[in-house]
């Protein structure tokens, strides 16, 4: 037998006191069993979800609500059986969570039983950079909470495969748990993991294994048979393909989750070669009817302002008095929101996003053959504006990023300009290899990347994309341009599906082109009636006319406007800048720094949120080097770390000096 390197587990052990809000359950001899009060996650979640609203940050309810007996039942279980064996419950089980969006459930049951250093106090930092409670589970923050880490649908449950390989291989027979949604599902490494966990018990190669799948329908742009396709029969094959299915037909029962986990374990336990799976029908957004009701489920967050708490609560709660700590956190709420509302300053910007509907919709208008196909996520990237007017136009198939890419390559060889699009870390990472073998197929798509580097701030690491640039840009016949305002994703965007179309006509194979675009709202152009062209660097500003000395600042996307407030700063300190705004990220306009640079005496700042190796700044030093021009080089950008949540993205810029303060200590 080959021994394991001993790690010692950085995960709280037992609790050492029954849930603060709790209910109670039987167990299969009668025992009365204390578990988490579904009803009291249900209501931390919305009061930590209002905190991060309150910050500027999304945050997500339907999830978590849908998930509440299930979750209440499981630590109930698995805590009853380490007390009686009197061991640490993770000495006898794993427990995983894929479902990252549902975290913050996890966040407050834990917090409910005060264990893991959390209490009720706590939870009010959720998604702030001050606090390990992250957008979705991430080790790296909460190592005391979260044993693998979550947020890209379908990416934990893979990784639960090693777990019960290893437990099998070393003999200690720990039992994994894992909980995943629907959606999830239909990710392709999910599905991998769904064939091959019964295939390597049956071999004998895994210790128990019981899957929680909590089955509502509903993804977040609305449900899934309706928006896609069922689920139903990727569920019913699960038996044919080796797993023991236990149906929970009312999975917002709490007895008979708990009544089905202790069956599923016993069965599990008995027969390690045959993986127990509780398909658990639930409702995403219990607890209130609007939320439950909603095409979404109640995905986000559906409160504005702490006001309505009350009244959100009572209706979790059906009516009865609330806990008097829940009502002094809503007092805390609301006299945040009045100061927030006395300091106010009106935003002028829009979304980026605006552009790209514009865009897409100007095409289709002009008889082009746009089609977009998207995996769940078109509000948040900008294109449900095509797709509502257009819906005879536009596919969904399902939440599986490298499929959408697929699709959209066997569409392109049909004639069709397909646009796909999600969030750039799901782009990039699932779609790298579909877009290689696009372009072998000569099968060119466009794609909308939206939620860059550090714009998705309160999701956290998981989803903040750091190399997105790096790992696309090298693809050959791609084109890969970074947004920075609403005016130039119109106009760039339009340019390439015309020319795409043109080249299509001319018998010519176009590039695929990928644009990457932040989340929050920018100024819709920044210079009065420019240009915009998908060749041309853009000088945003130029102040070097009589300063002694002047530098080169270089950018793209979201830190544009970080660039321009960093000019004017080096302005009043008698410095000079020319800002410019590099659109095209992967083939440089060597021409405008050439003219920039003399005037700078070679003195330039590439600033990124993205890592520095292999991103943009390193890009554009090396097009200018190959070409001759001398550069005396600072460039900003990550320095091989991961992020975390924090309400925006500026609080990370400035923690990983990307900031316009940052750029006038490097011009300095």
């Amino acid at each position: 037998m080959t021994e394991p390197i001993q790690i010692k587990t950085k995960l709280a052990g037992n609790p050492s006191q029954e849930p603060q809000f709790k209910s109670f359950v039987k167990s299969k001899d009668g025992r009365s069993i204390p578990v988490a009060d579904p009803r009291s996650t249900r209501a931390l979640v919305s009061l930590m979800d209002m905190n991060a609203v309150l910050g500027g940050a999304a945050s997500h309810y339907g999830g978590p609500a849908a998930f509440a007996e299930l979750m209440s039942a499981l630590h109930g279980f698995v805590f009853d059986v380490a007390t009686r064996e009197k061991k640490q419950w993770f000495d006898l089980f794993h427990i995983v969570n894929d479902a990252g969006h549902c975290e913050n459930g996890l966040y407050a049951l834990k917090a409910n039983y005060n264990m893991a250093g959390l209490t009720i106090d706590s939870l009010k930092k959720f998604r702030s950079i001050e606090s390990g409670l992250t957008g979705h589970g991430e080790v790296h923050c909460f190592p005391e909470g979260v044993f693998v880490s979550n947020g890209p649908l379908g990416s934990a449950f893979p990784q639960t495969q090693g777990l019960a390989m290893g437990e099998a291989f070393s003999g200690k027979n720990r039992v994994t748990i894992t909980a995943i949604s629907d959606g999830a599902s239909m990710e392709g490494e999910a599905k991998e993991a769904y064939a091959a966990i019964p295939g390597l018990a049956q071999a004998g190669k895994l210790a128990p294994y019981v899957l929680l799948i909590s089955d509502n329908n509903t993804k977040l742009s609305g449900r899934i048979d309706q928006e896609s396709f069922s689920m139903n029969p990727s569920f019913e094959s699960l038996k044919a393909l080796g797993w023991k299915i236990i149906t929970l037909a009312d999975g917002n029962n709490l007895q008979k989750c708990f009544d089905a986990i202790a069956e599923a374990v016993e069965s599990a336990k008995a027969n390690p070669k045959v993986p127990v799976a509780i398909w658990a029908k639930t409702i995403k957004g219990i607890g209130t009817k609007k939320t439950a009701e909603s095409a979404s489920g109640g995905h986000g967050f559906p409160l504005k302002s702490p006001s309505e708490l009350p009244a959100f609560l009572s209706e979790i709660y059906g009516g009865e008095a609330l806990p008097a700590v829940y009502n002094t956190w809503i007092d805390e709420l609301n006299k945040w929101e009045a100061d927030i509302k006395a300091k106010a300053v009106k935003d002028s910007g829009e979304k980026i996003q605006t552009g790209i509907s514009s865009a897409m919709v100007r095409a289709r208008k002009a008889g082009l053959p746009v089609l977009s196909v998207t995996s769940d996520l078109p509000g948040s990237t900008g294109v449900a504006g095509f797709r509502k007017e257009f819906p005879q136009d536009s596919f969904d198939v399902g939440v599986a990023e490298s499929n959408m890419v697929s699709a959209a390559a066997g569409l392109s060889k049909l004639g069709y300009i397909p646009v796909v699009d999600t969030f750039a870390q799901f782009g990039v990472t699932k779609g790298a290899l579909p877009l290689t073998m696009g372009a072998l197929s000569e099968a060119p798509i466009v794609a909308v990347f939206s939620h860059t580097g550090f714009q998705d701030a309160a999701d956290g690491a998981s989803h903040q994309a750091l190399s997105y640039m790096a790992m696309v840009s090298s693809i050959p016949h791609v084109d890969v341009y970074s947004l920075s305002c609403s005016e130039e994703a119109d106009a760039l965007m339009f340019t390439v599906l015309e020319n795409f179309a043109k080249d299509r006509k001319a018998g010519k194979v176009p590039n695929s082109s990928i644009f990457f675009l932040g989340r929050e709202n920018f100024p819709k152009t920044y210079v009065a009636g420019t240009a915009y062209d998908l060749k041309k660097a853009q000088v945003l500003a130029d102040t070097t006319a009589g300063k002694a000395k002047s530098v080169t600042i270089a950018t793209t996307g979201s830190l544009v406007p970080q660039a321009l407030e960093a000019a004017k700063q080096l302005e009043t300190q008698g410095v000079g800048a020319v800002v410019v705004n590099c659109a095209n990220v992967n083939h440089v306009d060597v021409a405008t720094f050439k003219t920039t640079l003399a005037k700078t005496q070679g003195r330039l700042v590439t600033v990124e949120d993205h890592q520095v190796i292999g991103g943009f700044g390193q890009m554009l030093a090396h097009a200018l080097l190959q070409a001759g021009v001398e550069i005396k080089l600072k460039s900003l950008g990550v320095h091989g770390e991961f992020g975390q949540s924090s309400y925006t993205a500026l609080e990370l810029y400035k923690k990983h000096k990307v900031d316009a303060s940052a750029i006038v200590t490097a011009a300095l």
